[in-house]
Formats: structure tokens, sequence, C-alpha cells
């Protein structure tokens, strides 16, 4: 195994991980956008007023998505652990 397979594995690895963290950022970041939108708009500055939301976004987010991100995950791996004889000469 040389330096460039485990680049490669390891820029596959980031690359997953990215694919598989960005819809659940992409929900807070809006959900966060929107409450501070609607914040500056009737001049609430309350704090804690975005944490609720967020949270049960990011909950419905995960349980829409967690099937598909679980998938992703479970698939690298097992084409990981079925190569490992490769990886090992």
């Amino acid at each position: 195994m040389t330096i460039d397979d485990v680049t490669a594995i390891a820029g596959r690895a980031l690359f997953l991980i990215i694919k598989v963290s960005a819809p659940v950022l992409l929900v807070s970041l809006v959900i966060g956008l929107i409450i501070s939108i609607f914040q500056t708009v009737t001049s609430i500055q309350e704090q804690t007023l975005t944490f609720v939301p967020k949270i049960i976004s990011v909950f419905v987010a995960l349980m829409i998505l967690g099937h598909w991100m679980l998938n992703s995950m479970t698939e690298f791996m097992t084409e990981l652990w079925s190569n490992f004889s490769l990886y090992i000469s």
C-alpha cells in the first residue's frame, strides 16, 4: 500500500463526511437565518430563541435523512473491509 492509496482513501473519507453532514448543517443554517430575520423584523433580541427551532429541525432532518446517511457510511466501510487484503500487500 502506497502513500497515494492512503491519501485516496482519506480523501474519499473526508468527502463522505462532508456529503453526509452537509444536509443537516444546511437545515440548521437556513433555520438560523430565518429566525434571525424574524428577530430583526420584530426587534426581539432573545439569544435563546434560536436554539429550540434549530434543535427540532436538526432532529427532523436526522430522522428523514438518517437512513441515507447510515447507508452511505456503511457502504464505505464495507468497501474498505472487503478490500482489506489489497491494502496489506
